[in-house]
């Protein structure tokens, strides 16, 4: 399994773009951008909770859980 990120997305509902999300959430403006634009990538449980908090979410709302590709 791993984690995809929905950080854009969420994001979005709100009409937050990324350099708002990364000024509210405190955080360098290319961590939010690989956030928005690389949703397979790791990132800290610490980065996600400053991202939840901003957005006013919970923090399980930012990733959804796939399954590995078998094939």
């Amino acid at each position: 399994m791993r984690i995809h990120l929905r950080v854009k997305e969420v994001a979005q509902t709100r009409k937050i773009e990324a350099a708002k999300l990364s000024r509210m959430a405190d955080l360098n403006y290319a961590t939010v951008l690989a956030l928005f634009n690389k949703p397979d990538r790791d990132v800290s449980i610490l980065t996600l909770e400053k991202v939840a908090r901003a957005l006013s979410v919970d923090i399980h709302d930012l990733y959804v859980i796939v399954p590995d590709e078998e094939g």
